[in-house]
């Protein structure tokens, strides 16, 4: 199992923070949440969308990037990324209670 950044660094605003913003994504969801505990993410800030559950997400600014490189994460471009979500998108859904992306999240705020 893998966890993956991409190098989308698009500049935004969020809250109090104005940075570049990539996207931090694992093969799991269970073990992207894990990382994203260990960079100090929030759960709350965990994107998903119930109509496509292979895009469930952080953004992170360009700081927490770093730092996730750093902790292992695999630096990958964002299309590289794409590519990995539009096989993840073929794959047949889990059955219920396996890791596939399945609980809720909510957006970052």
């Amino acid at each position: 199992m893998a966890v993956y950044v991409d190098d989308w660094r698009q500049r935004a605003r969020l809250g109090p923070i104005t940075s570049r913003w990539s996207h931090l994504i694992a093969d799991g969801e269970d073990e992207l949440h894990r990382f994203a505990e260990r960079l100090g993410l929030r759960r709350a800030w965990f994107q998903f969308d119930h109509r496509h559950p292979h895009r469930g997400h952080y953004d992170v600014p360009e700081h927490v990037r770093r730092r996730a490189i750093e902790l292992g994460a695999q630096a990958v471009t964002w299309r590289e990324l794409g590519a990995l979500l539009r096989a993840r998108r073929a794959l047949p859904p889990a059955p219920a209670g396996l890791e596939a992306g399945g609980a809720a999240g909510a957006t970052v705020p």
